[in-house]
């Protein structure tokens, strides 16, 4: 019965998310599989966790969409999530709540779970609320001064705001702790906040080394769309391994995210 409800549960939310065009159709069904799983087999606590992470995204992508207009050229896709960027961002998170329903009594797996959630969702704070910086940002890996919206670059209100999205996902998950695993407090937080804050930063080294990025000629801008630059061009291939997308570097930032979460708080505990 509570598969059944989180299954409805993700159907209404990925409606509603599709009509508000939040999400494409694609990462409306996506949404309702992955959320209604997390919804139907992990109950509130792992629900809460995904509907903060989903509702302060899109709101902060709403609210700073005119000022991220301009950068729209950078990015590979705009603030209409698909199906690919849904399981990017809750992919890992459904096979942890599937296997957390198999082994009930590892409860480090519902850490894992908050760990993953904390990474993407510092990684959407930083990426929304950097282009509030006054000053341009820098590369994660050299120092350089790059262009707003260039992967692997940081600053300090970006990174104010990585820490502040990974301390919301850890503040809900020790509240659950608490009340419904009896799990420590303290160590929950810490564990959930660090991993979310390393998940986005690997995000950023990967961006900053081997993910895939493209150049348009016509601009003379570095972007990761491909095949076609915003203004109608052609893009080619610059630097990075040519399949490691946004998509995938978002995925490896939960996979981090999580790993950390975990090993933080079986170790402290």
């Amino acid at each position: 019965m509570q598969l059944l409800l989180g299954l409805f549960i993700g159907t209404l939310i990925g409606f509603l998310a599709w009509r508000l065009k939040a999400l494409s159709l694609s990462g409306a069904i996506a949404a309702t599989i992955s959320g209604g799983l997390i919804f139907g087999l992990g109950g509130l606590p792992w629900a809460i966790l995904l509907m903060t992470f989903f509702i302060s995204s899109s709101l902060l992508s709403r609210a700073f969409e005119k000022r991220k207009r301009k950068l729209s050229e950078k990015f590979s896709k705009g603030s209409q999530r698909d199906w690919k960027q849904v399981l990017a961002n809750g992919g890992l998170g459904t096979l942890i709540v599937i296997f957390y329903a198999l082994f009930p009594s590892h409860v480090w797996l519902w850490v894992a779970f908050a760990g993953a959630m904390a990474a993407v969702n510092a990684d959407t704070w930083g990426t929304e609320l950097g282009v509030l910086n006054p000053t341009p940002p820098f590369l994660i890996t050299t120092g350089k001064l790059v262009e707003r919206g260039t992967s692997g670059g940081i600053s300090l209100i970006g990174t104010l705001a990585v820490l502040g999205g990974a301390a919301l996902i850890a503040f809900f998950s020790t509240l659950f702790s608490s009340i419904d695993l009896k799990i420590p407090v303290l160590i929950t937080f810490l564990a959930v906040t660090l991993g979310g804050f390393m998940g986005a930063f690997f995000d950023s080294l990967l961006g900053a080394t081997i993910q895939a990025i493209y150049y348009c000629p016509v601009c003379e801008k570095e972007t990761e769309r491909f095949p076609f630059h915003t203004c109608g061009n052609k893009t080619y291939h610059k630097r990075g391994w040519l399949w490691l997308d946004n998509d995938y570097v978002n995925f490896s930032a939960s996979i981090v995210g999580a790993s950390i979460a975990a090993v933080i708080w079986i170790v402290l505990r």
